[in-house]
């Protein structure tokens, strides 16, 4: 008699996948990372969320509400996050939308006074190695 074979789920969609609470990112605050925004989706990873890994090299852990003087000021400074680029999934930004912003940009911005409000726990924890909470806090959205 053949030995039964055990059953195998339909589709990969069909397995949940088993979350470990221990290595869910956190936020500037030390709580669980929220979701910066899905409309339009932003973070590296595009995912909403403002998480890094070893291939992100501009450290995109800021969530922002971008402001008409931060576009101004990022597109002066080479970073143009006004112009969509369709083949790279980015729309363009206008005042108002969230996004994830590379930490070093935001902390450039910041030195010359066009830093964009910051949701605090959409921002990653990662972003405290390079600015201060105190300075995230006193741009934090209102």
């Amino acid at each position: 008699m053949k030995a039964k074979q055990p059953s195998r789920p339909k589709s990969r969609s069909s397995v949940k996948p088993i979350v470990d609470l221990a290595t869910m990112p956190t936020n500037v605050l030390g709580t669980e990372l929220k979701c910066c925004c899905r409309d339009p989706m932003t973070g590296f990873f595009r995912d909403g969320y403002c998480r890094t890994g070893p291939e992100d090299v501009g450290l995109h852990t800021v969530c922002v509400k971008v402001s008409r003087e931060f576009l101004d000021f990022s597109v002066l400074d080479g970073n143009d996050l006004v112009t969509p680029v369709p083949e790279w999934g980015f729309p363009g930004l206008k005042p108002g939308d969230k996004w994830c912003v590379c930490v070093t940009r935001w902390k450039s911005a910041l030195e010359h006074g066009r830093a964009a409000p910051v949701d605090l726990e959409a921002t990653h924890a990662s972003a405290l190695e390079f600015v201060t909470l105190e300075d995230l806090k006193a741009n934090a959205l209102k």
